[in-house]
């Protein structure tokens, strides 16, 4: 027990402890000065390559990087926001004919119910009629919960705090990009030359890791929306490039993705009597799925240098503990533990 348990150990146990409980704490209200640390580390090789092409000083390549990256994001959440806008309205204006078409199909629906249960007994008939108009008052009831006033003002009331987060985020991004390299260079003196140097072991392992991660989902990301577009090909020509686009977009949300598109298209199409394109839609939101779950683990462990089952077990756990983002969390976590044994800064030989 005497030969771990040293001085050492001790304040390394403790210094650890309280970190985790300050991180606890700090972590949930720090969420934009670490994305900001995080941003300026992804930029930094841009920031190098500047100075190195153009034999600039380090502030005016960070300057200069800043207004591009700013300039960039801008314009792309410009268009964005305006195509928004520009279809939000539209829809406004054909919501009547949405509606009237809705309409047009629940009693077309009733009256196949009807049909289908003629020779039934009356009890059968009428549970499946109170069955149908339950689904059909959920269905209404969840909207307007959707579309109610409370929820649309609890949004409105958070877009103040995400503009501050926001402004925050662009100068604590500003400021990491100028002053990163002599904060890596602090950290660096608090650590012996043996730790430093497993340290760098580390960060270079975790820059591949990072570009790795990046590459895999941009290659998935492709492989997604060849198949939607080959598929949407085969089935709905005419929307075909459209709904591929979008289905790739929305893919990259976890666990749901394409199925968010797909599904309620499906279900559209049975409710509306066509189901045949139901069930082509049906196969294909099916088979995004499988190729999404069942080619990213492969790709991501082949891209970061993980075999597929912990790269799997990382997305997973860190979407259930983080969210959206512990999707992307969950792999680095088990990237940085493997390299930390591989640089020797944890020991793992021990026997029980």
């Amino acid at each position: 027990m005497s030969k771990w348990l040293t001085k050492r150990t001790f304040l390394i146990l403790v210094t650890a402890l309280i970190a985790a409980a300050a991180l606890f704490f700090i972590l949930p209200v720090s969420i934009p000065l670490i994305l900001a640390l995080l941003t300026a580390l992804i930029i930094d090789p841009l920031v190098k390559l500047v100075e190195r092409k153009f034999k600039w000083k380090r502030k005016l390549s960070v300057i200069s990087v800043f207004i591009f990256v700013v300039l960039l994001v801008s314009v792309g959440i410009y268009y964005s926001v305006t195509s928004l806008i520009g279809k939000i309205i539209q829809f406004t204006k054909d919501a009547p004919d949405y509606l009237n078409s809705l309409s047009g199909v629940w009693i077309d629906m009733q009256e196949k119910v009807f049909k289908y249960t003629s020779g039934m007994p009356s009890d059968i008939v009428k549970a499946t009629q109170e069955q149908l108009t339950a689904a059909l008052t959920s269905f209404k009831t969840s909207l307007l919960e959707l579309l109610s006033y409370e929820k649309i003002i609890a949004l409105a009331s958070e877009i103040p705090n995400f503009l501050v987060s926001f402004i925050v985020f662009l100068i604590a991004l500003f400021l990491f990009m100028l002053e990163l390299p002599q904060l890596k260079q602090s950290a660096f003196n608090l650590l012996t030359d043996r730790t430093a140097e497993k340290v760098r072991y580390m960060t270079t392992k975790l820059n591949a890791t990072v570009i790795g991660f990046m590459k895999a989902q941009l290659l998935v990301s492709f492989i997604i929306l060849a198949v939607a577009f080959v598929g949407l090909l085969l089935i709905v020509p005419k929307y075909a490039v459209v709904m591929a686009i979008i289905i790739w977009i929305i893919d990259v949300i976890p666990i749901l993705g394409s199925i968010i598109i797909l599904a309620p298209w499906s279900l559209y199409e049975y409710v509306s009597g066509d189901v045949a394109m139901g069930t082509k839609l049906a196969i294909l939101a099916a088979a995004l799925l499988i190729i999404r779950r069942t080619v990213e683990p492969k790709v991501m462990g082949a891209q970061i240098g993980l075999s597929p089952l912990p790269t799997l077990i990382g997305m997973f756990i860190g979407l259930k503990l983080f969210g959206v983002l512990g999707f992307f969390i969950g792999p680095m976590v088990v990237i940085l533990f493997t390299t930390a044994i591989e640089a020797g800064i944890i020991k793992m030989n021990f026997k029980i």
